[in-house]
């Protein structure tokens, strides 16, 4: 191999190498101001987003819950295409399809783009695997009894998401059973009511 062709492997290498080192450092600042709350309409909304998942997950399977996002985006969509639809019959305007700049826009995923997000993926994988493999195979006695406590704990928080899910069907047992109390103490009351009034109102009301 001439030395021109071995520099320009070696450039190309280190090219990719801080492409996904300046990458990671991105997502990692990124991570990190969510967590630190350094933008608080992101993080507002990203804990919102999350707090309703959960929620959703202990209250629902993961199928339900999926459909329903994908159930409710088709609801808005469907009724804003109609609305745009009814809006330009009557103002008889030739605007067209409301989505029409976003279906012509390419979503399609680049090659490059794809490569450097699973090189990048790649790279946190194997740092992973590896530090898997150091905790599991007991490299230092310290860290591994570490996990084996973190593990422990999450069997707590295993067990707290199914009181909660129990908690969840038990409140809503309770609700239902309040409902049908007030049901029929609203239709004693009536009944009641009824009973005491004039004897043409009664037989107007029985008729």
């Amino acid at each position: 191999m001439d030395p021109m062709t071995q520099s320009a492997q070696i450039s190309s290498s280190q090219g990719l190498a801080d492409g996904q080192n300046s990458a990671a450092k991105e997502s990692k600042m990124s991570v990190n101001d969510l967590i630190h709350w350094r933008d608080p309409k992101k993080s507002g909304v990203v804990f919102g987003v999350s707090m309703l998942l959960l929620l959703s997950l202990a209250a629902f399977s993961v199928i339900s819950v999926v459909s329903y996002l994908l159930l409710a985006l088709l609801c808005v969509t469907i009724t804003f295409r109609i609305y745009k639809s009814v809006v330009q019959a009557v103002q008889k305007s030739g605007e067209g399809h409301p989505f029409k700049c976003m279906i012509d826009k390419d979503v399609s995923i680049p090659p490059e783009t794809f490569r450097k997000h699973v090189d990048c993926s790649l790279t946190y994988i194997n740092r992973a695997l590896k530090q898997m493999s150091r905790l599991f195979l007991v490299e230092d006695l310290i860290d591994s009894l570490k996990l084996a406590v973190a593990m422990w704990l999450f069997t707590y928080v295993g067990a707290v998401k199914r009181f909660a899910h129990l908690f969840l069907v038990f409140f809503q047992t309770q609700i239902d059973q309040f409902i049908d109390v007030v049901r029929t103490q609203v239709n004693t009351t009536i009944a009641k009511l009824q009973e005491k009034l004039p004897g043409a109102v009664k037989r107007s009301k029985t008729e």
